[in-house]
């Protein structure tokens, strides 16, 4: 699961004890509570929108291979089918308490973690294209390219079914599996062509620094 994934999701809801509470401190906590969700909810549609304008800029820079342009579509045709047929949801009220709910509940060092991979993984790869466009390195951008835009399909993926009551926990913990399964043949490339695949151009010329 992405770390904007896991920064977004909602607290678990009050159990009984925490709902007993008396009448002007009840109704204070209420209002605090959707001050909050609606600041949340704000930043996730914030988000969303940049993701979905980072996938419209990648789509259309002819920088994606076929394949990965297609493989989105493909994932998420498979991920309705597992929700329809798999991993169906058991009932309404299972249903509705799996909606907008965390999936994975790790302690506050699992959460920096994925915070951490999520960063290394998306931002400094964002960095890297905007230096090579700057730079007018076409061919570190072509390679970083593809990356970046399975990463922010897999995150608009994930906030998209993660607040929906259509789908399973199974089905949202596949969602991350099937995108890193691709990403890493994907990086695998991106190495490959950065590292190993780069050849110097004929009049190259070298620069002594003293």
């Amino acid at each position: 699961m992405s770390g904007v994934s896991v920064a977004m999701s909602r607290p678990p809801a009050p159990t009984g004890e925490q709902r007993v509470s008396s009448g002007g401190s009840k109704y204070k906590r209420r209002s605090e509570e959707g001050a909050q969700g609606g600041g949340m909810m704000g930043s996730l549609r914030m988000i969303e929108l940049q993701l979905v304008a980072f996938i419209l800029v990648f789509s259309a820079s002819g920088l994606i291979p076929l394949l990965d342009l297609v493989f989105p579509v493909l994932a998420s045709a498979y991920i309705v089918a597992l929700s329809y047929f798999a991993f169906p949801t058991k009932s309404s009220s299972s249903a509705s308490s799996g909606s907008g709910t965390e999936l994975f509940r790790g302690s506050r060092m699992f959460r920096m973690y994925v915070v951490v991979g999520t960063t290394v993984g998306l931002f400094l790869p964002l960095a890297y294209v905007l230096g090579g466009f700057a730079r007018g390195d076409e061919h570190a951008v072509r390679s970083a390219t593809p990356h970046l835009f399975l990463l922010s399909f897999q995150i608009l993926t994930e906030n998209i079914i993660g607040g929906l009551s259509l789908f399973s926990p199974p089905v949202r913990a596949m969602v991350p599996m099937l995108y890193t399964i691709r990403r890493i043949f994907v990086d695998i490339d991106w190495i490959h062509d950065v590292w190993l695949n780069k050849t110097l151009p004929v009049n190259a010329r070298f620069q002594v620094r003293c």
